[in-house]
């Protein structure tokens, strides 16, 4: 089973290193933010009234190599495939134009949802390679809000999330999972930023 290169030992169950909606094969990690789902909790969340919408990810190893030039811009992106049924963008229109949010699991979700909007002005279904690369200054048009883990310095992944919101703010949250001594990567803890 592919790991990221920071977990060392091996998994005994390799079940834990799943999403609980994970169906296709390809992926060279799981979507580590799915990882925070169980079945119950989504069942909680469908009888609030939340519609879930599944897309097929096959995340890339690229994910975890860090950036390592001084201007982001020079920075190469690795590409990660996608499927986006015309069901999930069926949905997505409808609550975009209802005016309700959407809210992305994982940042390989964000990059996903954001390559389709920027393709075609609107959810559409597609499928290939997403090589977009989100830092500070990019303006989103698919995604309102996002669930991720903490992320390491100099990663692609952290500047996605700084994206979404001010350098102060990501620098409190995470000054706060530090002093708290949350757990970050794979396994660790998720945070929600809108």
């Amino acid at each position: 089973m592919p790991l990221p290169p920071y977990i060392h030992e091996k998994l005994n169950d390799k079940e834990r290193y799943q999403t609980v909606y994970a169906r296709e094969y390809g992926s060279s990690a799981a979507p580590t933010a799915g990882l925070h789902f169980t079945k119950e909790l989504l069942n909680s969340i469908k009888a609030k009234g939340i519609k879930i919408v599944n897309i097929t990810l096959h995340v890339g190893l690229g994910t975890f190599r860090p950036v390592n030039v001084e201007d982001v811009t020079k920075h190469t992106m690795h590409s990660e495939y996608y499927i986006l049924s015309k069901k999930a963008a069926d949905v997505l229109n409808e609550v975009k134009s209802n005016n309700k949010k959407i809210i992305a699991v994982g940042t390989t979700t964000v990059r996903t949802l954001e390559t389709v909007i920027n393709k075609y002005n609107i959810f559409k279904e597609d499928h290939g390679e997403t090589n977009i690369f989100i830092y500070p200054g990019y303006k989103f048009k698919a995604v309102d809000s996002l669930i991720t883990n903490f992320h390491l310095p100099k990663s692609t992944l952290l500047m996605l999330v700084s994206a979404f919101t001010t350098r102060d703010i990501i620098l409190k949250a995470y000054h706060e999972a530090i002093k708290n001594k949350y757990r970050f990567f794979s396994f660790g803890d998720a945070m929600f930023i809108k």
